[in-house]
């Protein structure tokens, strides 16, 4: 099925609100769906390097204030 949505001629808030349809609609659904078998692999990996000490984890409002310094 192919849907077409006029992303040209939407508001900011406009689509703001149908991603926000979207995902609550996907949340409806979560039970239906499954991770693709690449994504457990990811999360060992990543799992593994906490573990290992070779990766951390950052406050959100730091890498978000990290973010926007870089961004300027």
């Amino acid at each position: 099925m192919t849907i077409f949505i006029p992303l040209d001629k939407m508001s900011a808030s406009d689509k703001l609100q149908t991603m926000e349809l979207i995902w609550d609609s996907l949340c409806h659904e979560a039970e239906d769906m499954s991770s693709p078998s690449w994504h457990k692999d990811v999360l060992a990996k990543r799992e593994e390097a906490i573990n290992n000490c070779t990766e951390s984890f950052e406050d959100w409002g730091k890498a978000k204030s990290d973010i926007i310094k870089q961004a300027k």
